[in-house]
């Protein structure tokens, strides 16, 4: 089973977001943690089998056997087993009648495990596809006779890799819309569990389990079912699976009838509850622990629980040994019960919670996981309760060894403390959190385990990408990350590779499609992916007009800023030019090292202000910029200059497009501007005269073999896109040769060459050049003559009229047929159609062939959503044709999955930038064209479709002209509620739009709905996105990274704000003058900025804070920061705010404001840096000018922790208790000094001496009060709380829990005490 992504089920919903991105509690081994048993099964006795109470090992019923229907109350992590047997033998599952019909009907926790195990499945078949993949491609350099063999095994294992994740994919999708579907719990589910089920005790013969018709327990009121269960626990002297077996009934009963729980009377039921926790078996107090667990109600619930003296006995049930795993893991889930009271936290008792902070200091006990995480619920809700405890100790331990599973939520709580100035009170010197860079910077501790120092390094990460954590290490000029950076000296190889991870992955740098090459030591010019990336930023900026589209926002980017800021002035440059210049380090970590350094140089040049980023272009750490001379600089030096230059411009053309189109324009325009012009290799072998052309034509080796596998496919596709593109060169080519015969006859279907080809991704070099060579024939008439007389069109015809059922033509097997379109390249065959479909003469070609008609009805085809797909997916819609009428009638005819399809697939046409009209099809027509079917998408019956058209229309709208043809359409968006919302914000961003929403009265309803309420929705959504977007980790920094919505996703953009758009107009700037909201707003902010207590008002604060910077982003909307100065105020919270997530607000929306250049200049009063373009443009993106002062939060002077705070955090040593008895008075005096680890082995054999010659004083109650209120005070590891407390007799207990008098004649006690003699253990 593989182990949870969250922690326990009780983590709070406060501390939902808190725990996301805690890891399993469970650890193999020693330190792992019993699971949440839903049922304590009792052992099959038979004859002389049979074992008495206290020898009796249970059996617990697996999780599925519970008939809640949500985890129990203190139930945590399922994957935290408990051994119930040595340690040699294979547990194994516990099967009979009762799991064969129950285990099918799954709760969703299981349907939820099942979705994981087959995600685990599909990306284990992925990586050995991807693995079959790039073999068949080392195998093309191979002898082809050489590797036959071995490629024919390579491509079986291919296919069979493909057909099972699409098997595995549909499972999958089955799997995950059954989960979807409402369930109906099945019938006499009580009794199907009470019989015939291994949970039911056998049958006695003497009178005590009578025989009972199931039909007659379903219809018996529950309370006299209760009332029946509670007398049969009355009986005394019965083995311990009778207890049992009446204690799973008990659960069951309240799971099934949860208002029974309120009806309880307690001094019946309690009494019971104390029996069983008396008692002498393991099994039985658990099962006693879990019938009170699932009892409980409320607060006054547990107050009762209380009264019956559970603390005694849950103290005494944790600090037992490991053999009583049931009752320890039975007691700590009763404990944890508490958390899900509304004001249960408050009843947990000093000694238990003692005990607990205990649990979490023994290395070696299996329950300190569970234990550790308890401290960090109650951390989080009650900082002061964990401080009293000495919990603060543990957790930080816990966090320095790294050995809590999940400890970038350790870490998340204590930086919950370390937000609020009183929350900070609670920390001894508020550098708790600098122990995770304490694995790497002491050099004696970096050479520790790999597990130790990567779950350090997701702890500094967790640290670096939160506003707490950025406070919390750039204290005393940021010694902990300057210390971090200066480890790179150390010689260790997994430690340095570990620290170039984390500053990737707090940039969030991902690794280009082209660095494992360039790791591996292959040169930049040799990838072909770089030498083509000018050509497609030159395209992509294309579509990017500079006076409409608005650059996006990303608040993430505002934060990199910052955060490269810190680096940089924390010495990164320096640390990379020295590891870079290390001759002795390993090649591939100086490579990496060169990598990181060219990232950094393309952020600081992008995000930067001129102050940071100018010094660091001229690698003055590599090369001395005023005396450059080859006497006084190395070869090495040069080489490794020039190694950083050709990254840093390979990646700035990389990156310019596709990440930000501003960039991409500006990049464009310097290459335009270019007064060297380099003419491409396209141009070059267009003009290649006749005998260059035939030697290349000969080179392919079309003409000389007949096995296209021996053809060179690379100096093919040169050949389409080159000099065949020349008319006179490409009738050479038809007429003089019959190297484009052999070639179109490579992809004839029934030559079964290409629709033979196995669908792998060196396969797809055939799709391209396919693809090239329909565009190139197709541009030159002797090229569409000789496409219209060949074979290769007819024959696809014929092909697809195989699969239409009115054609008359029928096969066996179909070349389109659902195995062959997923396992070989006959799906590529739509590729090819759809460069014909993008051209007229190409359309002609398809009515010839009657493909038009066989394509209706591909559409109509109900169980081939795949062909569906590849046909719509590949054809080009920009022409007005048949093409546009079937993608229609696909939006509305089809079913819900073919109508989103199609419906993501006018977003290549919805979003492309108005230009001027040239040719039949402008953009804009064909814009208009899509813009207009989405429109009749927002009122599809199903809502999944409605809300893809709104997020296209949404981007479409971010062009002005788009946006008013959009509300020319009169969209109405009433039955979509919030969906629709985005969009008519949208609308106000116009004059039209403002006066369509302002006839619908929209405008004032929604300014209304903004200022009561929405206002502080938004900051709950923002905080969000930027969590999402800076969740990253280890692992994302060494995947490539190559596709674009990843992107979009890793910097979400700032959602739509309805002042920011109410701005735009002058019509929406009068409004909000009329309506006075802006100076509410300043005003809340001005008397507000100093809260830090009031959680409710800072959220109001916030929300005002984001109205203000919304506002004053647009150019209109600048206008108001001048009648108020409340831009200094801003600053002021940046500056000076005791709080450090509304510093970091107060940060966003200064970067907002300065995206206007009215606020751009106001902000730069203030001694802010602003980052801008080359033109001089700001981009949104603003810094302080002193970082020092900046990160300077109010930490509490050294002098509030004297006294008794400083005692609860640190703890004073024991002190012991006063008695007027002599022999009591050494007893506790010993006790004291167990908790001091230089004495506890003198004072353990005081104790024993004492209780060997005086042994009725440890029968006394007074004394055992004293001891545990020491116990309760002071910290005593967890050996010694159970070696002390195992010298009381259990007669003690006994009198404590039941409030028994002592017998006045009875001096002497000659019941057996809990233990004889019993030995401390000593490590």
């Amino acid at each position: 089973m593989n182990p949870p992504k969250y922690p326990a089920s009780s983590v709070t919903p406060k501390q939902d977001t808190l725990f996301r991105h805690g890891r399993s509690i469970s650890n193999e081994g020693s330190t792992g943690i019993a699971a949440p048993r839903e049922g304590l099964q009792a052992p099959f006795r038979d004859g002389r089998e049979a074992r008495s109470m206290s020898n009796t090992n249970p059996i617990f019923g697996p999780r599925g056997s519970s008939l809640a229907q949500g985890p129990p109350p203190g139930s945590f992590s399922s994957d935290l087993k408990t051994m119930t047997m040595p340690r040699t033998v294979t547990p194994r599952t516990e099967q009979g009648p009762f799991f064969a019909d129950y285990r099918p009907q799954d709760n969703e926790r299981n349907s939820e495990q099942r979705q994981i195990e087959l995600r685990d499945q599909i990306s284990k078949e992925t990586k050995i596809k991807i693995g079959s993949e790039n073999l068949l491609e080392a195998l093309t350099s191979k002898n082809a006779k050489q590797a036959k063999d071995q490629r024919t095994r390579v491509e079986a294992e291919l296919g069979s890799s493909n057909r099972k994740i699409i098997e595995l994919t549909s499972q999958l999708e089955e799997e995950i819309g059954r989960s979807k579907r409402p369930r109906t719990p099945p019938r006499n589910r009580l009794s199907a569990i009470f019989h015939g089920s291994p949970m039911k005790s056998p049958r006695g013969n003497d009178g005590s389990m009578q025989d009972e018709n199931p039909a007659v327990e379903e219809s018996e009121s529950p309370t006299f079912a209760l009332s029946e269960i509670l007398q049969a626990l009355e009986n005394e002297g019965l083995p311990p699976d009778y207890y049992v077996e009446r204690a799973n009934r008990l659960v069951d009963l309240l799971k099934k009838y949860p208002s029974l729980k309120y009806d309880l009377a307690w001094p019946i039921f309690g009494l019971r509850v104390q029996t069983m926790l008396l008692s002498q078996s393991r099994e039985v107090v658990a099962a006693g622990y879990r019938v009170t667990r699932h009892a409980i109600t409320d607060r006054r619930s547990l107050q009762t629980i209380r009264r019956l003296n559970t603390d005694e006995l849950v103290m005494l049930s944790l600090v037992k040994e490991s053999k009583a795993n049931i009752e320890r893991e039975q007691a700590l889930k009763f404990v944890r019960a508490f958390l899900d009271v509304k004001g249960g936290i408050h009843e947990i008792s000093n000694i238990v919670l003692r005990t607990i902070v205990a649990i979490a200091e023994h290395h070696e006990d299996r329950l300190r996981n569970i234990s550790t995480l308890t401290l960090l619920e109650l951390l989080v809700r009650s900082p002061s309760k964990v401080v009293d405890a000495g919990g603060m100790a543990s957790l930080t331990q816990a966090l320095l060894d790294g050995s809590y599973p999940g400890s970038e939520s350790l870490a998340s709580a204590i930086l919950f403390l370390f937000d609020k100035p009183n929350d900070r009170l609670h920390l001894k010197s508020c550098h708790e959190l600098d122990a995770a860079f304490t694995v790497f910077t002491d050099p004696i501790v970096v050479h520790s385990s790999e597990e130790k120092l990567k779950a350090s390094a997701s702890v500094i990460i967790a640290l670096l990408q939160s506003w707490p954590g950025l406070y919390s290490v750039s204290n005393d000029g940021f010694a902990a990350i300057k210390g971090l950076l200066l480890s790179l000296a150390y010689p260790s190889l997994l430690a340095r590779d570990l620290i170039l991870d984390i500053v990737n992955a707090v940039l969030q740098i991902k690794a280009p499609s082209w660095s494992s090459a360039f790791l591996a030591g292959r040169r930049l010019t040799t990838y072909g992916r770089v030498a083509n990336l000018n050509k497609e930023a030159s395209s992509s900026t294309a579509i990017m007009p500079e006076d409409e589209e608005e650059p996006r926002i990303s608040l993430n980017e505002n934060y990199l800023a910052l955060l490269l800021a810190v680096l940089i002035q924390s010495g990164l440059p320096q640390v990379l030019s020295m590891l870079i210049q290390e001759e002795a380090a390993e090649s591939a970590l100086r490579r990496k090292a060169t990598l990181l350094h060219g990232e950094m140089l393309n952020l600081a040049n992008r995000l930067l202000p001129q102050k940071y980023s100018a010094s660091l272009q001229v690698l003055s750490q590599l090369v001395d910029p005023d005396d450059f001379r080859p006497a006084n600089t190395s070869l090495y030096q040069i080489s490794m200059t020039y190694q950083i230059d050709s990254v840093s411009r390979t990646l700035y053309r990389s990156q310019a497009a596709s990440k930000h189109p501003f960039d991409a324009r500006t990049l464009a325009k310097q290459q335009s501007t270019s007064l060297v012009f380099h003419p491409t290799k396209q141009q070059v072998d267009y003009d290649m005269d006749e005998i260059k052309f035939r030697a290349a034509i000969v080179e392919t080796q079309i003409l000389n073999h007949a096995n296209f596998l021996k053809w060179d496919w690379n100096l093919i596709e040169e050949l389409i896109e080159g000099p065949l593109r020349n008319p006179k060169r490409l009738n050479e080519a038809i007429t003089g040769t019959k190297f484009l015969k052999r070639l179109l006859g490579f992809y004839r279907p029934f030559k079964y060459r290409f629709s033979g080809a196995l669908n792998t991704k060196l396969n797809q070099r055939y799709v391209r050049a396919g693809v090239s060579l329909m565009k190139t024939l197709l541009q030159s008439n002797e090229g569409i003559a000789f496409l219209w007389d060949s074979k290769f069109l007819r024959q696809l015809g014929e092909c697809l009229s195989q699969i239409d059922r009115t054609s008359g033509f029928f096969a066996d097997e179909p070349l389109f047929s659902n195995w062959r379109t997923s396992s070989t390249l006959t799906g590529g065959y739509f590729s090819l159609l759809g460069a014909l479909s993008s051209d007229p003469k190409g359309l002609q070609m398809f009515e010839r062939w009657h493909m038009i008609n066989i394509s209706y009805h591909i559409i109509d085809l109900r169980d081939r959503d795949d062909l569906v797909e590849l046909l719509l997916g590949n054809m080009d819609f920009t022409l007005d044709s048949h093409l546009r009428v079937m993608l229609s009638k696909a939006l509305t005819a089809s079913h819900k999955h073919i109508r989103i399809f199609s419906t993501n697939l006018l977003r290549k046409y919805a979003i492309q930038a108005p230009r001027s009209e040239t040719g039949s099809q402008s953009p804009s027509s064909v814009c208009e064209w899509a813009i207009s079917l989405l429109v009749t998408q927002l009122y599809d019956p199903e809502v999944e479709v409605s809300e893809v058209a709104v997020q296209i229309l949404e981007e479409s709208c971010q062009w002005k002209s788009h946006l008013e043809y959009v509300v020319s359409c009169r969209p109405q968006l009433d039955h979509l509620n919030n969906i629709g919302a985005p969009l008519l914000l949208r609308f106000l961003s116009t004059s039209l739009g403002y006066q369509y929403l302002d006839r619908l009265d929209y405008i004032t309803q929604e300014m209304d709905d903004w200022f009561l309420g929405r206002n502080n929705s938004y900051v709950t959504l923002v905080e969000a996105i930027l969590s999402r977007g800076f969740s990253a980790s280890l692992s994302d920094t060494s995947q490539s990274h190559t596709h674009e919505p990843s992107l979009l996703q890793k910097h979400p953009a700032l959602p739509p704000h309805f002042y920011r758009e109410l701005t735009r107009t002058k019509e929406g700037c009068n409004l909000l003058q009329d309506s006075g909201h802006f100076d509410k707003f300043v005003a809340t902010i001005r008397d507000t900025w100093t809260e830090h207590e009031d959680q409710e008002a800072m959220t109001k604060l916030k929300g005002c804070l984001w109205a203000v910077g919304n506002i004053g982003s647009m150019e209109l909307g600048a206008s108001f920061l001048d009648d108020s100065d409340v831009v200094k105020w801003i600053v002021e919270i940046t500056e000076h705010s005791e709080v450090a997530t509304l510093r970091g607000t107060a940060f966003f929306v200064l970067g907002l404001i300065s995206r206007s250049l009215h606020g751009m200049e106001i902000i730069t009063e203030h001694g802010w840096l602003t980052a801008t373009d080359y033109y001089g443009r700001s981009i949104g993106y603003c810094l302080p000018s002193s970082l020092g002062a900046f990160f300077s939060i109010g930490n509490q002077p050294q002098s509030a922790y004297t006294g008794g705070f400083r005692s609860r955090v640190r703890g004073n040593p024991p002190q012991p208790i006063a008695d007027k008895d002599p022999i009591h008075a050494r007893i506790l005096d010993s006790v004291a000094n167990t908790g001091n680890t230089v004495l506890t082995k003198k004072a353990a054999g005081e104790l024993n001496a004492l209780k060997t010659h005086h042994l009725e004083a440890f029968s006394s109650v007074e004394l055992y009060r004293k001891v545990r209120d020491m116990l309760g005070r002071y910290r005593f590891h967890l050996p010694v709380r159970r070696f002390v407390l195992d010298l009381f007799n259990r007669s003690v207990i006994r009198e404590i829990v039941l409030d028994e008098e002592e017998s006045e004649n009875e001096s002497v006690r000659t019941e057996r005490p809990m233990g004889s003699r019993p030995r401390l253990p000593l490590s």
